[in-house]
């Protein structure tokens, strides 16, 4: 069986507060692995903390998810489902799934690489309105290896599920192809400038790698991005430049920039590039409010300035033209 504990202030839903919440988990990688696919769950007990002392425990459920990082990691990617009775009046209610990111391998820098993306996801909602929500976590996890038992403390972060995405914008996911072009001008272009801020090339908006297309009442198309592990800015040990197929690609690490977008009026690109300044501060003071979380300060130092240097890029007229403007794609 597996057991997950949550602390929680009372009275609050899981993204209302921006606080690290702090959960412990029992579980089997191998069994998860093994027994759950996209519509097969392995019945859980989920139990957080309402008052000092005093828990709640309610009926809960979770599969393995994702392609990649199931594939390369240690850790499985996690998918969580609660009942929608189960969840009325708890920290979860509206919240009835949620995706559970932990560290990929048991390396030193884990639990640095899962803030780095979480603060990823978290700069994404200082600069878009429509981002998936996210929450930190700090969790106690018993590992289950047969008759044996491995405690992890490892960090993680609780992000939206889709469809509470829908519901929270009146859209829905739209699953055909579409070509970035034939996206709302602004939102692709501000996804393509937020890939090259954090050094990602492990995108596609028209194909919908690692990117949703959400389609509104107004008929308008919006990319919102996710899973920003093989970026620069988080720097993973097994990351590596994605291309298209047959394509060279200009740069040989993750943490050299290479912008993907597509050829736009200069006027909107310039726009896009003023909002990201504009954002400045409140970008660095976001980033300034977790360095408290690093274990090695020097992850963090790195990770700010890799941002530092996107902000040096863009604030000089002549570097945004050659490295943006001048090498957008037309094809």
């Amino acid at each position: 069986m597996l057991q997950i504990l949550i602390a929680q202030d009372k009275g609050r839903q899981v993204f209302d507060d921006q606080t690290p919440l702090s959960i412990q988990m029992e579980l089997s990688f191998k069994e998860v692995r093994k027994n759950t696919n996209d519509s097969t769950y392995i019945a859980t007990k989920l139990a957080y903390q309402v008052d000092e002392g005093e828990w709640e425990v309610l009926e809960a459920s979770i599969r393995k998810r994702g392609r990649s990082r199931l594939e390369r990691c240690y850790f499985a990617p996690i998918k969580l489902k609660i009942k929608k009775k189960e969840a009325k009046g708890t920290l979860f209610q509206g919240k009835r799934k949620l995706k559970l990111v932990l560290p990929c391998q048991m390396t030193q820098d884990k639990n640095d690489n899962v803030i780095k993306e979480f603060l990823a996801y978290r700069m994404f909602e200082e600069l878009s309105p429509y981002h998936f929500k996210t929450r930190l976590l700090n969790i106690t996890l018993v590992e289950h290896r047969g008759n044996k038992e491995k405690t992890h403390h490892i960090k993680g972060f609780f992000i939206e599920d889709l469809e509470e995405l829908e519901d929270r914008f009146n859209a829905k996911e739209l699953k055909r192809e579409v070509h970035p072009l034939q996206q709302e001008n602004l939102c692709s272009f501000r996804n393509d400038l937020f890939q090259y801020m954090i050094g990602n090339t492990d995108f596609s908006i028209a194909y919908q790698h690692n990117v949703k297309l959400l389609f509104f009442p107004d008929k308008s198309v919006i990319p919102i991005p996710y899973d920003f592990d093989m970026s620069g800015l988080v720097n993973a040990s097994y990351s590596f430049v994605s291309k298209p197929e047959g394509a060279q690609a200009p740069i040989k690490t993750v943490t050299d920039r290479w912008f993907r977008g597509f050829k736009r009026d200069e006027a909107l690109c310039w726009k896009i590039r003023q909002e990201f300044l504009g954002k400045k501060e409140k970008i660095f003071t976001l980033f300034d409010s977790y360095k408290g979380y690093f274990d090695n300060e020097n992850e963090f130092q790195e990770a700010k300035n890799f941002i530092q240097s996107f902000y040096l890029q863009i604030g000089n007229n002549a570097t945004y033209k050659s490295e943006v403007l001048a090498k957008s794609r037309i094809k």
